[in-house]
């Protein structure tokens, strides 16, 4: 990844810090952005922190207008961003809840995409990554908002995939499991984290389609589901 220029959303979250530190490691130009990032939490020459706030339109185009001022390009869009809101049936989901779910997990995307990929497309290898949930593909009870969210997110990927394929850019989405984050271990103390999907595993699977063995991979949805 010598050379090459990642932007990171979410940087510093409990994925995201897992992705940050691959891609560091791999040697590549990390920009990092979230709503709250200091350079300090990643102390190293090649990271660049960019607070920004990706819900609205005016915000993501902010975020990438200063990593192309930083990088001059964006070879790799590794997009960590997402929220969750569940416990409560559709007949019963507020529109604030519905509504949030939309602006974290699907706008967001939205956004960024419609901003970045205009200068992706001119680098002729391009590779936006996005992760999204296994609940996009199969939704439980008490979790529509959040489970609908997810699904248009995939469905968007998979749109930019087939129209950016002519320019060299590829476009995939990961389907984690719950993953084992210090914010889950907290909200299911309970649980049994050896089943749960460790943040390096999805880092090194992004790492991986961002490198040139991954040039062959369009359009994919990936399960990573852990051992649950």
């Amino acid at each position: 990844m010598q050379g090459k220029v990642v932007l990171v959303t979410g940087a510093n979250g409990g994925l995201g810090t897992y992705v940050t530190r691959a891609f560091l490691g791999a040697g590549a130009t990390v920009i990092g952005t979230s709503r709250k990032i200091r350079h300090s939490e990643f102390d190293h020459p090649n990271f660049k922190a960019v607070p920004g706030e990706l819900s609205t339109a005016d915000g993501a185009k902010a975020v990438i207008d200063q990593a192309l001022a930083f990088g001059g390009n964006i070879d790799v869009l590794a997009h960590t961003v997402g929220g969750f809101a569940g416990g409560k049936s559709v007949a019963d989901t507020d529109d604030a809840t519905f509504q949030t779910m939309l602006d974290v997990n699907l706008n967001s995307t939205f956004y960024l995409l419609r901003a970045a990929l205009p200068s992706m497309r001119k680098t002729g290898h391009g590779r936006v990554i996005a992760i999204g949930s296994r609940a996009a593909l199969e939704p439980g009870a008490n979790v529509g908002a959040y489970s609908a969210s997810k699904a248009a997110m995939v469905s968007l990927i998979k749109t930019v995939a087939l129209e950016n394929q002519d320019a060299g850019l590829t476009a995939n989405v990961i389907l984690p499991g719950t993953m084992d984050t210090a914010a889950n271990r907290k909200a299911m103390p309970q649980a049994d984290f050896s089943q749960w999907v460790h943040p390096s595993t999805v880092a090194s699977l992004m790492l991986w389609l961002a490198r040139d063995a991954g040039k062959d991979v369009n359009a994919a949805v990936i399960p990573v589901y852990g051992a649950a």
